[in-house]
C-alpha cells in the first residue's frame, strides 16, 4: 500500500470530554475548504474501544485524523498513545495532542509515545478557527498519510 491524502469527507476522531471544546472544534472545522466528519469519544477507555471496533469494521470508519486531549477519564492520553502505537496491527493516522497543558514534560511524553504533533488548545473561538484552518493546510492538504488498513 501507498501512502496517500485523505478523501473527503475526512473522517475526524475527537478525544475529548470536555463539550465546550468539542463544539468549538467541530465549528473551528466547518470554517475550512474541507469536508469533514467527526466522531466524539468523550474518555479514553472509549477511545480505546473505538479502535477495537475499527480493527474489525468493513464499513472503513478508521480515522483520516486523531486531535487527543490528554486529561481524560478512565484511560489518559498518553495511554492512548502509548496503546496506538504498541497494539494496532496497521500503522495509526497522524495523532494530534491537542491540549491545554503547555508543560515540557507533556509535550516531550507525547512525542515520546509518537504522537505526530503537539498543539496547545486555543483561547478563543479565532484561535480554534486559525488551528483548524493551520491542521487543514499540513495535515489534510499537504501530508501524506499511512494508508488505511484493508
Amino acid at each position: 500500500m501507498t501512502a496517500h491524502t485523505p478523501s473527503e469527507p475526512v473522517d475526524i476522531l475527537l478525544v475529548e470530554d470536555n463539550p465546550g471544546d468539542v463544539r468549538l472544534t467541530k465549528e473551528a472545522f466547518k470554517s475550512i475548504d474541507s469536508e469533514t466528519e467527526f466522531h466524539t469519544v468523550t474518555d479514553g477507555e472509549e477511545a480505546t474501544r473505538y479502535f477495537d471496533v475499527c480493527e474489525t469494521d468493513i464499513e472503513g470508519t478508521n480515522p483520516d485524523l486523531i486531535l487527543l486531549d490528554l486529561n481524560l477519564p478512565r484511560v489518559d492520553g498518553f495511554r492512548i498513545l502509548e496503546i496506538l502505537r504498541s497494539e494496532l496491527d496497521y500503522p495509526p493516522p497522524p495523532i494530534l495532542v491537542l491540549s491545554s497543558s503547555e508543560t515540557e514534560e507533556d509535550i516531550t511524553e507525547s512525542y515520546d509515545r509518537a504522537a505526530n504533533a503537539y498543539l496547545t488548545k486555543p483561547d478563543t473561538p479565532d484561535e480554534f478557527d486559525s488551528l483548524a484552518q493551520a491542521i487543514e493546510d499540513f495535515w489534510i492538504e499537504s501530508a501524506r498519510h499511512p494508508p488505511a488498513p484493508s
